[in-house]
């Protein structure tokens, strides 16, 4: 007999060769009817993989993360094998899981339209009532580039190709479709309940761009109908949030050929980005942060003693000046770094906190280039703490507070994620445990749940990553926290110490915003462009009935910007039904109708946007109300 122990510690006993479904049969029926794979000994694997030894199991559902892989990139081969059907001597690149869907990369003649998605919609429903089974089986390396030249599915044998000799390749197919894969997939086609493909696009073979261009299939799939329309639901929600629609429509940012990848500030966008600047300054100073500015380009040597010449060459930028190499800086440590060296410090300074809004440039690939979102040049709203060892707990924590702050003023929630130790990392193991556990005792002190991602940390140390979740549920990764041992050593960085003789202080590199760019891309999606009133380019619009109402209207116009208030005058002889759709269709914060009654008792009649009318106020109630609005950011 074989001991199963269970995710809840519990432990059964059966005859070996019992399957992962057998056992989720007989903790229930339930349990069966929605377990799509097994987790043995933390090992992925098939619901009919055999159990021959003692063994931890877990049933993986819908509900766990490695189950909607599971169950959408099942969805990905059913995808490819109707392309296939309707579409014969399309070659097959690869088609994995990706966050809420999959996609699959082909080769083909025939160039995909939106109509084609239909068709092979149609045609991936009729494989899914077909109920194929998924079936499984392994072949040696040479059996399998065999298997698949004979196919003619060379990107295929490319990937099998860079595989060990002595590799065992698995292989699925479903009737007489066969597709290189690991697995694990679902039982059967039938299985699948809900898909919807939703777009195209191009991408290169392996990501290069010196490879072909193949054409790219998304969908998604879900085990419910219900389950699929929420989610198209957010996609059409995400479709009229999408920043680059709304960064034209209201005049805050573009994007031109001559310069791809780095973005183009308008006036209006510059409000905003200067109103989110000024607020980290003000808040930063408050916490004993002093602003820096340092170099765009600095010298090669610089970049190889920091490790970045070798770690992060591909992304960076080069210059000549003087016959010398230089380079664009990627990041801002290094500058801060020589502020930091550029005179002796004693331990009583300690901890020195350095911010800089400072530009950095990093070269992308343009098929990933996406508005604000991933560009090639954007400010950093980088941090540096210089301090003692015995101060490294107080600071992170310090870091979290203002973090949280910050999220907080926006309506932000987040989760926190703990990266560790890459393979390609700088330092011992001792000093990487040892900052890795500075981490998480202070994340465990401030009661913080987060989750551990193995392997995902710079290369000069481990980091906290925040991710925050906006108005329609999607996350974005913004704030992190680096703890740094080698910056330090690398630049022989020193202070001198109670007794009198230099020691190495320990470094924090933290980014509360993470790109001012990209932030503001991700506020202008959270607020769907109704910025709230402190950020918002224009907060008043003031909106005449008449052009003899106009007189008034300028005056209120002076008397809102001597305090400071940020307004304009619609005094186009247009209907005053249209002046407010046009000031709602700017998302205007507030607009103010003036007509004959509002010049008689000396006041405005209020109308919110999302709100509609909030009705009449004196002008001194409604410009109290607004200034104590913006000052509390609400």
């Amino acid at each position: 007999m074989i001991t199963v122990t269970l995710k809840d510690e519990s432990q059964r006993t059966y005859e070996p060769g019992i399957t992962v479904v057998e056992v989720a049969k007989d903790i229930s029926q339930g349990l069966a009817r929605v377990a799509l794979a097994g987790k043995v000994n933390g090992e992925l694997v098939d619901l009919n993989h055999p159990i021959n030894e003692d063994v931890n199991l877990e049933i993986v559902t819908f509900n766990d993360e490695e189950g909607q892989e599971v169950y959408r990139h099942s969805t990905s081969h059913v995808l490819a094998q109707a392309v296939q059907r309707l579409f014969p001597g399309t070659k097959l690149a690869i088609g994995p899981a990706i966050k809420d869907g999959f996609y699959y990369d082909f080769d083909s003649e025939h160039k995909f339209t939106p109509e084609d998605l239909e068709k092979i919609e149609a045609e991936m429903n009729k494989i899914i009532k077909q109920d194929l089974p998924f079936m499984r089986f392994e072949l040696s390396r040479e059996e399998a580039i065999q298997k698949f030249k004979e196919q003619g599915e060379h990107y295929k044998v490319e990937l099998i190709e860079d595989l060990p000799e002595d590799a065992v390749i698995s292989c699925y197919k479903q009737d007489d479709w066969v597709d290189l894969c690991a697995g694990p997939h679902l039982q059967s086609t039938g299985k699948l309940k809900a898909v919807k493909l939703t777009t195209l696009a191009g991408a290169y073979w392996r990501g290069d761009e010196k490879n072909k261009m193949l054409q790219r299939i998304y969908g998604t799939s879900f085990p419910k109908k219900s389950l699929l329309e929420e989610h198209l639901h957010r996609l059409e929600e995400a479709k009229r949030r999408d920043h680059r629609k709304l960064g034209q429509e209201l005049d805050l940012f573009s994007i031109q050929e001559e310069g791809p990848g780095f973005p183009f500030f308008h006036p209006k966008g510059m409000i905003v980005r200067n109103e989110l600047e000024n607020f980290w300054r003000v808040e930063h100073k408050k916490r004993g942060y002093h602003e820096i500015r340092t170099p765009i380009i600095l010298n090669r040597a610089l970049w190889e003693q920091s490790g970045h010449w070798d770690h992060y060459k591909e992304n960076m930028y080069f210059t000549q000046i003087d016959d010398a190499d230089f380079a664009v800086k990627p990041m801002n440590c290094p500058g801060s770094i020589m502020v930091y060296n550029s005179r002796m410090h004693s331990y009583r300074e300690l901890p020195i906190r350095m911010g800089e809004l400072g530009l950095v440039h990093r070269h992308e690939l343009s098929g990933t280039l996406h508005g604000l979102m991933r560009v090639r040049c954007f400010t950093q709203d980088d941090a540096h703490i210089f301090m003692l060892p015995d101060q490294v707990k107080e600071e992170i924590i310090g870091v979290i507070d203002l973090f949280d702050y910050f999220y907080g003023v926006f309506n932000l929630p987040y989760h926190v994620e703990l990266s560790t130790k890459p393979e390609k990392a700088m330092g011992s193991d001792e000093i990487w445990d040892f900052a890795t556990d500075a981490l998480k005792e202070a994340l465990d002190e401030r009661g913080i749940e987060y989750k551990i991602n193995e392997g995902d940390g710079a290369f000069y140390g481990p980091k906290i990553d925040f991710h925050l979740e906006d108005s329609i549920g999607r996350t974005w990764q913004c704030g992190t926290i680096q703890l740094d041992f080698q910056m330090p050593e690398k630049f022989d960085l020193t202070y001198v110490g109670e007794d009198g003789q230099k020691h190495r202080p320990v470094m924090i590199h933290r980014v509360v915003f993470g790109s001012i760019e990209r932030f503001i891309g991700i506020l202008t999606e959270h607020y769907a462009g109704a910025f709230p009133a402190w950020l918002a380019p224009v907060q008043v619009r003031l909106l005449p009935i008449t052009d003899k109402h106009l007189d008034y209207a300028k005056q209120l116009l002076e008397q809102f910007e001597n305090s400071d208030i940020r307004v304009e005058l619609d005094a186009r002889n247009e209907k005053i039904g249209y002046k407010i759709r046009e000031a709602q269709n700017q998302k205007v914060p507030y607009m103010l109708v003036i007509g004959d009654k509002e010049i008689e008792g000396n006041s405005v009649s209020v109308r919110r946007w999302g709100e509609g009318d909030i009705g009449a106020m004196s002008v001194e109630e409604f410009q109290k109300k607004l200034v104590e609005e913006i000052i509390s950011k609400g």
